[in-house]
This record gives structure tokens, sequence and C-alpha cells, in this order.
């Protein structure tokens, strides 16, 4: 994989509003799994739906 496909991936998420201490605990490939699934979210609703991922997931509650 690669490592600036990953650091992507984290900056996408970062921008969108996961916490940097639970995205910490996420994998690599989970990351840029959601960070696919956000670019593909409508702009007001990635948020929202990346929270709800990440709570799906079991990396955060709520």
């Amino acid at each position: 994989m690669d490592e600036s496909v990953a650091v992507d991936a984290k900056r996408i998420l970062l921008r969108y509003g996961a916490p940097i201490a639970i995205l910490d605990k996420v994998p690599d490939a989970k990351r840029i799994e959601f960070a696919r699934l956000i670019a593909r979210t409508t702009l007001a609703d990635r948020e929202k739906e990346l929270k709800k991922l990440l709570a799906e997931q079991g990396f955060m509650e709520g």
C-alpha cells in the first residue's frame, strides 16, 4: 500500500471530524476505505456519515 494514500486518507478523515485519538486506532486499510466512502458522500453529510461509519465499525461510541 502506498504510504501517501494512507496519509491522504487520514487527512480527509480528520477534515471531516474524525477525532485523532480514534483515528490512530483505525488501521490504514480501513482509513482508506472510509475516506473513499466519505468522498462519495454529499458534502453536507460527510461529518455525520463518518461518525456513523466509525461507530458501526466499533471505533467510537454513538
